[in-house]
């Protein structure tokens, strides 16, 4: 099941040798079921921290987060996480049985891991790869294993953080394109953390950007068709309105 996402004054302090850091203050937004949402802003705003707030990796220190109405509890198999590291995978298990992980956890029988993750290689286009072990794999595809992975066990919302930061440019190009048609499959929730303009424009039904305070600077929504163009006319507007935004 799809879920919503509330988040309502949330705030995180953390301590430090220099003393009491506050990472995040008076963060709220809404996110309805199969909105996909980019968080974007520099390096130190809080946008790993907000995440793993939304993941129950950290309990916030104000406010509440409500996942379809109801507050998140530590991390639960309701929310899948796929993170910066191209390495996340575990590099004894082929790309299969990594897809698999969750639903062992989770005793499912092996005919049913079997044909969900055949599913899952088949969206993420590395059906000739499953027997494959991450080290045979290029950094896009590991990534696209670790998006499977985490759709497996069929979550109602998925949280990235930074995914294609590690990868060469055009690698990362054709991720984006990935994701894209992903999540038309899909239609999971999805929260996106980036510090990358195009990429939160030609994601995200709407995009947050954040100040190095741990602030919401602005919201805005992404009205344009999809699949997008990054080279038209709008999305070069909106683009550079978001730059705006991050600058000023």
């Amino acid at each position: 099941m799809t879920q919503s996402v509330e988040v309502k004054n949330l705030a995180y302090d953390y301590q430090s040798a220099a003393g009491r850091i506050q990472a995040l203050r008076n963060v709220s937004f809404k996110l309805e079921p199969s909105e996909f949402l980019c968080i974007l802003g520099p390096s130190g705003c809080g946008k790993t921290t907000l995440l793993n707030c939304l993941a129950g990796f950290l309990s916030p220190s104000h406010g509440e987060i409500l996942l379809s109405g109801k507050p998140i509890i530590g991390h639960a198999f309701d929310r899948g996480i796929v993170f910066q590291d191209v390495s996340q995978l575990f590099p004894w298990r082929t790309a299969r049985r990594n897809i698999e992980f969750g639903l062992e956890v989770r005793n499912v029988p092996t005919s049913e891991r079997q044909l969900r993750s055949t599913a899952l290689l088949r969206l993420v286009k590395l059906e000739k790869f499953a027997d494959a072990y991450p080290h045979e794999l290029s950094g896009g595809m590991q990534q696209r294993v670790a998006i499977a992975r985490a759709l497996a066990y069929n979550p109602g919302i998925l949280l990235m953080d930074e995914p294609f930061a590690a990868l060469d440019a055009i690698t990362r190009d054709e991720m984006q394109r990935q994701l894209a048609h992903i999540w038309e499959a899909t239609r999971k929730t999805v929260v996106y953390i980036t510090h990358n303009v195009l990429e939160a424009v030609f994601l995200g039904d709407e995009v947050i950007t954040m100040t190095s305070g741990g602030t919401i600077k602005t919201k805005r929504k992404i009205d344009l068709p999809r699949p997008r163009d990054p080279l038209s006319p709008d999305f070069t507007r909106i683009q550079r309105e978001l730059l705006n935004d991050i600058a000023h």
